[in-house]
């Protein structure tokens, strides 16, 4: 275990998660002032987000102090859980197996593509008309 700070950098959609590790007793603080529930209220399930301390048998041993911006609530859970891999194979390179067999060390890069200018959307065109 290490006494100083870790850190990893969660990513999902357009939501960034700055993720520090430091050795405790498993507290989650979310942009200096909210605990988890707190933050995400009822909106997401905590076992998703910290499911990387459970597959590689960390619970309870890191406390995590973590800055969110940008994206929804959902995204930033995602990032945050991603931070958090990240983190740990940073801390003990021994837990990139398990976490990269779970899919937790690959960031999901699917974005909203953006509109296109003379176009109705994306993807989406205006209707057609011949005459």
């Amino acid at each position: 275990m290490s006494a100083q700070k870790t850190y990893a950098t969660g990513k999902r959609k357009t939501a960034i998660a700055r993720v520090w590790l430091t050795a405790g007793d498993g507290t989650v603080v979310v942009n200096n002032k909210y605990s988890m529930a707190d933050y995400f209220g009822g909106a997401m399930d905590e076992r998703l987000v910290l499911k990387p301390f459970a597959l590689t048998d960390t619970t309870g041993k890191y406390n995590v102090i973590v800055t969110l911006k940008g994206g929804g609530k959902s995204a930033q859970s995602e990032a945050l859980r991603h931070g958090i891999a990240k983190a740990l194979t940073e801390i003990d390179p021994e837990h990139r197996g398990a976490l990269k067999k779970a899919g937790m060390l690959t960031r999901d890069s699917r974005v909203k593509e953006r509109k296109k200018y003379g176009q109705k959307g994306a993807r989406a065109r205006f209707q057609f008309s011949k005459r």
